[in-house]
């Protein structure tokens, strides 16, 4: 679960890291807006789940209103690495002396915790790990006993920070720490972190939490609106989108396209229970990807419904502009009643996985050859 960096400051806030005053805007109209009432020069920031923004053109300054709505009108809707921008940070632009880079993340080799710190932070220090990667402390705690103020004072100190700077910086590491290890988390990162004339500020924050701990966190999830994905996608190289309720199930209708000589053109595993929404997203996605020719859903029907199965199809079907054809193999829970559904919308429909699985290879050539 990977948080956008608004809701990333306000835990590292609520745990005593210091963040900017910032607020979220969703409209460049709001950003303006935002900016006027704190009345004062603005870093107006693309929230995305993805690095690599500023170099993409997704953080940028404005020192007055109405450069704010010309700069979020810039920012809002342009893609960074395939992420649509949906939403803002409005922050007080600060006064910076330097930067710095902390991080917890897990280290997967050494099966414990890993805090890397740095003197030099920032948009380059990937580069800096590679070029000179002695510049970057590495500290392990041990993840049986207690991490105490001391060791982090300690990365500090190594980090070859001022003396006078020791005692806040290493307060924010262990702070960082705790973050770490109160919200499950795979990685809790600031970079920058940046010394202002008010102290050591989080400029930017990053925290992913372990899937599997979300049970431990229901608070977050609910204050955050998250939602777990409705359905899993890969893109392949083929031109036969495969759609099953179930990893095995997909793979093995992606198994007899590849046996009658087709080639899958996606992965996509809409999992047990899928209802009529998650179906019509799911036909959405391959019916809007331009290499598909032919859709094969295969759905054997347990906790999911035929009948949602098969209204979902319609729905999607009616929604399209695009004519892609669809071949589907529909058996299990209520397939009577969405065979039903499907016939007297006239679309047709196997039991057998392997004779629909044929079909589709078959129309796909079909529609090739009539390409040519």
């Amino acid at each position: 679960m990977k948080f956008f960096e608004n809701m990333a400051k306000r835990i590292f806030n609520q745990e005593g890291i210091p963040i900017l005053e910032g607020h979220v805007a969703y409209s460049s109209e709001e950003a303006m807006s935002i900016s006027s009432e704190m009345g004062v020069p603005v870093v107006i920031k693309a929230q995305v789940l993805t690095g690599g923004r500023g170099k993409a053109g997704g953080v940028k300054f404005a020192d007055n209103p109405g450069e704010a709505l010309k700069v979020a009108d810039e920012i809002l809707g342009m893609e960074i690495k395939d992420e649509k921008v949906k939403h803002l940070l409005v922050e007080k632009k600060a006064e910076i002396f330097n930067e710095y880079f902390v991080t917890v993340s897990v280290d997967r080799g050494a099966r414990k915790p890993v805090i890397l710190a740095s003197k030099e932070g920032g948009v380059e220090i990937e580069n800096l790990a590679k070029t000179n990667p002695e510049k970057i402390i590495k500290y392990y705690p041990n993840p049986l006993i207690e991490f105490l103020p001391y060791e982090a004072r300690e990365i500090a100190r190594r980090m070859g920070v001022e003396s006078e700077l020791i005692s806040q910086m290493g307060d924010i590491i262990w702070k960082l720490y705790k973050v770490f290890e109160k919200y499950d988390a795979d990685t809790a990162e600031i970079n920058p972190l940046v010394l202002t004339p008010d102290g050591l500020i989080a400029a930017d924050a990053k925290l992913v939490v372990e899937n599997d701990s979300l049970f431990r966190h229901q608070d977050l999830v609910k204050t955050l609106h998250y939602k777990e994905k409705a359905v899993d996608f890969v893109q392949l190289d083929g031109d036969i989108a495969v759609i099953g309720n179930g990893a095995g199930l997909t793979l093995t209708a992606m198994d007899m396209i590849k046996l009658n000589g087709g080639e899958p053109a996606t992965f996509l595993d809409i999992g047990g229970g899928a209802s009529e929404q998650i179906i019509n997203q799911a036909l959405n996605i391959v019916l809007n990807y331009d290499p598909v020719k032919v859709v094969f859903l295969n759905v054997l029907g347990g906790i999911t419904k035929a009948d949602d199965v098969a209204r979902g199809v319609v729905k999607a079907l009616d929604q399209t502009n695009r004519k892609v054809h669809i071949v589907i193999r529909l058996t299990g829970t209520n397939e009577k009643e969405g065979q039903k559904i499907l016939e007297d919308a006239g679309i047709p429909f196997e039991t057998s996985m392997e004779k629909a699985a044929k079909i589709a290879v078959d129309l796909c050539n079909q529609l090739k050859t009539e390409g040519d």
